[in-house]
């Protein structure tokens, strides 16, 4: 099973008209930092997908994990954000408006 594979049936998706974009956030369903990040992407009316990472089992957390790391970095913080294939790591919303512009590219 590919990664992708594994992790589309864990993510809930937020529909938004913006949705050029393929947005993954990986969050702690705690986090200030990741509510305020999918409240300004929702504000922003962007679609993206999310996994709680704090609620899944940990077997899946374990893989998700170590998924990040090989393919985006060793530190892990949140939100970790995936837009197209690059990372944003933290809450930057200067950033999120920069990648929304760009297309993630």
């Amino acid at each position: 099973m590919s990664e992708q594979e594994f992790l589309d049936p864990l993510f809930t998706k937020v529909e938004g008209k913006n949705n050029k974009q393929d947005i993954q956030i990986f969050t702690l369903s705690t986090c200030m930092w990741c509510k305020k990040c999918k409240r300004y992407l929702s504000d922003k009316d962007v679609q993206y997908k999310y996994i709680d990472v704090d609620r899944i089992q940990p077997s899946q957390k374990a893989r998700i994990m170590e998924f990040l790391r090989k393919n985006y970095q060793e530190r892990i913080s949140y939100p970790f954000l995936i837009c197209d294939g690059k990372a944003i790591v933290g809450y930057d919303p200067n950033k999120y408006d920069e990648m929304i512009k760009t297309g993630g590219n």
